[in-house]
């Protein structure tokens, strides 16, 4: 019985240590400043359709598959062309705002639809057609 009463404590712990973890990773522009990468791209042609993996459409090119995108907390960003480098450098720098769920990046608006302390996805809909949706995972480097 004690054996269960200590499991219990530490699961307690554990567990109690996760939500600080997850309050701390709330949608913010201070959260959401750092390092990612882009590690899954994924497209539905309408909202009943199934999602299709689109990354090795997107990323054709090896050398666009390591890029890392650093948001910084001041409202810019830097697309750095790196690991493989393209020829030409897909090197990119602009500006990024947070509103509510929305990502603002050089103007083009895409939801935040999950957030944790690891990554992001965003979506943007009505793409290349009406009702379409295309879904980017971002993880934190």
């Amino acid at each position: 019985m004690r054996k269960l009463i200590i499991i219990l404590f530490a699961f307690s712990l554990f567990t109690s240590c996760n939500k600080d973890k997850d309050k701390t990773c709330a949608l913010s522009v201070t959260a959401v400043a750092g390092n990612y990468k882009i590690t899954a791209i994924r497209y539905k042609a309408t909202p009943a359709s199934a999602e299709t993996d689109y990354f090795n459409i997107f990323f054709a090119d090896p050398c666009e598959r390591d890029d890392v995108f650093s948001f910084n907390a001041n409202g810019t960003y830097i697309l750095t062309d790196a690991g493989v480098r393209c020829v030409p450098p897909g090197d990119d720098s602009g500006l990024w705002t947070l509103t509510n769920n929305v990502l603002t990046i050089d103007g083009d608006a895409i939801n935040v639809d999950a957030f944790s302390c690891s990554g992001m996805t965003v979506s943007a809909s009505d793409v290349f057609n009406p009702g379409d949706k295309l879904i980017l995972v971002f993880t934190k480097q």
